[in-house]
């Protein structure tokens, strides 16, 4: 299979799998900030509605910021696209499929409910850290994926291949 086809099929894996998660949660918690199931002791089940980009940076409430936003969103993951059709291995695609899947499951949660669907609550000590989904994940995994191919991908294996010196004319 070409690394294309490899990393389209896992964006679309993400983002089915992203939105079946977040349509769970939605049927399970009300999302007023005290609805909480834990799942381990430092992992909690509880709907966040974020607003912002990551971490909840730069929330928007207006409709003028959510098309920002949205804008963003989409202008990244056209550029993303653009990289995954001249992708040459597997693991790059892999890494940029799973980018691609997250930030088209989160722009969906922007368009049909104008914030995105968190929902996994890390804490420890009695601070909680973050609030996170399926497709956050996604990309943080698809960004080391990224980073381990171009560590170790095909590219450092072509430069090790190199020879040292000239070959020597007889």
């Amino acid at each position: 299979m070409r690394p294309r086809a490899f990393g389209g099929l896992i964006a679309v894996g993400v983002v089915a799998a992203d939105q079946a998660a977040k349509a769970a949660v939605l049927s399970r918690l009300t999302g007023n900030g005290t609805d909480s199931t834990a799942l381990t002791p430092f992992l909690d089940l509880a709907l966040r509605w974020n607003r912002g980009i990551s971490f909840s940076l730069f929330a928007q409430n207006s409709a003028v910021g959510l098309a920002l936003l949205l804008g963003l969103t989409l202008a990244a993951t056209a550029l993303l696209g653009w990289w995954l059709v001249r992708s040459r291995t597997n693991l790059a695609a892999a890494g940029l499929g799973a980018i691609i899947g997250g930030a088209i499951g989160n722009a969906l949660d922007r368009i049909a409910h104008g914030a995105v669907v968190d929902y996994l609550d890390v804490h420890a000590f009695g601070r909680h850290f973050f609030v996170f989904n399926l497709a956050d994940a996604a990309i943080n995994i698809g960004v080391v994926l990224l980073v381990l191919d171009l560590a170790f991908g095909s590219r450092a294996s072509d430069r090790r291949e190199e020879p040292l010196s000239p070959p020597r004319a007889n």
